[in-house]
């Protein structure tokens, strides 16, 4: 009996132990299942031979944490970006609804007719209607007129800084540049979103699509300052297949640009009269008429041209040239005035006025030694109006090839010359012998007096042709 439960005991004993074996089995693999992965290429800490005290630990523990910070300020730094981004393309959204809604009342500022106090609008008109945008100045002298300065995409043309020491301002000053870029836009707006007073018409593409124009179909502008009244902006646009031009004037009155008006000007049927007064000077007649047949008969095609001779001598052969360039080209639009006195510019160009017997033509007042391009006269065309203004473009002269080019054996072609620097001539910024104006305003002020001509009318610059002088 005693020995039967001794061997009870026994097994009892032997089963715990194969539990508390199993268990550890079942808690080992436990361990091995929850352990975290490591870098197989990471030594491990507590391997033999190396000692890892707590300062170890804390540095590592230190280091993750560097690793955390840095990577949340990247990505907060990313979030305010993208915050920032989403605020300003929404603000464009909300610039352009509010463009679309102000109409004429303002190009370009936010608010609508029913935000802009009735009286700033009534301020802003009255600038409009008491500036010269809108009606003409009579002044007491020629020292009066306010200058138009000129601009393209690139370059900005200023009397006030002095032509003769500053040719062109290139690259343009940035606030400068950045007026000159809104004020394109707006006049785009005008085009591209005509208004139901505008003088134009719908056009449309090859394709039957509505025609838009873009900042590559601008040819050029004008600007001026009335100091007490605002800035008065003048715009044309022109497609390159296209004949007619748009223009577009816009008005600044110290506030919002404000729409004057939006036109089309249409020069196909525009004749121009050239008027040029000569005495002798074979040789630079000779090579006037070389650039009025490039330009004039080959090119433009609406030209006439009066030449007004003072005296006998050298008559014959201004008559062999004009019959020479003429009988080539087919072009009999022309007159050759003789007087036999001494010569006389005024008396000239008055002479040759009241010998166009055709009505109204717009002429262009012109000395010998110029040379113009195809596209001064479509600026004389577009800037000059019956009644209402006249056009004078300021010269750039250009000193003796002979002596600028004097290190080379033969001087460039004459279109290589023609280069705005201070080392190869100088504005004439204070001379007004060149101008474009119609028959009817010049016969109006009774005489060839430019002091009264420029009292009584506007006055328009532009850096257009050039002038040659063969002495300094």
């Amino acid at each position: 009996m005693p020995r039967r439960g001794l061997i009870l005991q026994t097994r009892t004993h032997w089963l715990l132990l194969g539990l508390a074996l199993l268990c550890s089995l079942v808690l080992f693999l436990y361990l091995l299942e929850c352990a975290p992965q490591t870098d197989g290429n990471a030594p491990l800490p507590g391997v033999v031979g190396e000692n890892y005290g707590k300062e170890y630990y804390q540095a590592l523990l230190q280091e993750q944490e560097e690793h955390y910070q840095t990577r949340a300020t990247s990505l907060k730094r990313q979030i305010a970006q993208l915050k920032q981004e989403l605020q300003e393309m929404s603000e464009k959204m909300r610039s352009l609804q509010e463009r679309k809604s102000v109409g004429a009342n303002g190009i370009g500022y936010q608010g609508n007719k029913e935000q802009t106090p009735s009286d700033l609008l009534e301020f802003l008109h009255s600038q409009i209607d008491k500036a010269e945008v809108s009606i003409g100045a009579k002044l007491p002298s020629e020292y009066g007129v306010i200058p138009f300065e000129s601009f393209t995409l690139m370059k900005v043309f200023q009397l006030e800084m002095g032509l003769t020491r500053h040719p062109e301002e290139k690259p343009v000053r940035k606030d400068k540049r950045d007026e000159l870029v809104e004020v394109i836009e707006a006049g785009l707006e005008v085009i591209n979103n005509p208004d139901e007073d505008d003088e134009q018409e719908d056009e449309d593409g090859p394709l039957g699509e509505k025609m838009v124009f873009n900042e590559n179909d601008f040819i050029e502008g004008y600007y001026r300052t009335e100091r007490d009244k605002g800035t008065q902006y003048e715009l044309f646009f022109k497609k390159a297949d296209l004949m007619e031009y748009r223009h577009v004037t816009l008005f600044r009155p110290f506030g919002p640009l404000m729409k004057v008006k939006s036109e089309m000007i249409d020069i196909t049927r525009s004749i121009i009269n050239i008027i040029v007064p000569l005495a002798e000077r074979t040789e630079a007649f000779a090579q006037f008429m070389q650039n009025f047949r490039d330009v004039c008969i080959h090119q433009d095609k609406r030209i006439h041209l009066t030449v007004v001779y003072f005296g006998k001598e050298g008559l014959s052969k201004v008559k062999s040239i004009l019959e020479s360039v003429t009988s080539e080209s087919n072009f009999h639009n022309y007159t050759l005035v003789s007087l036999n006195e001494e010569f006389n510019r005024g008396r000239g160009l008055n002479v040759g006025a009241r010998a166009w017997d055709k009505g109204e033509v717009l002429m262009f007042f012109c000395d010998v030694d110029i040379y113009f391009s195809a596209e001064f006269l479509n600026s004389c065309r577009l800037n000059a109006e019956p009644g209402k203004k006249v056009f004078y473009p300021v010269v750039f002269s250009l000193y003796n090839p002979a002596i600028v080019y004097a290190s080379q054996d033969v001087p460039p072609p004459v279109e290589q010359q023609l280069v705005h620097k201070k080392d190869s001539g100088f504005w004439r910024d204070f001379g007004f012998g060149m101008t474009c104006q119609y028959r009817s305003d010049f016969l109006t002020i009774g005489q060839y007096d430019f002091e009264a001509l420029l009292c009584w009318t506007r006055n328009w610059k532009s850096p257009i042709y050039f002038k040659y002088l063969h002495h300094f």
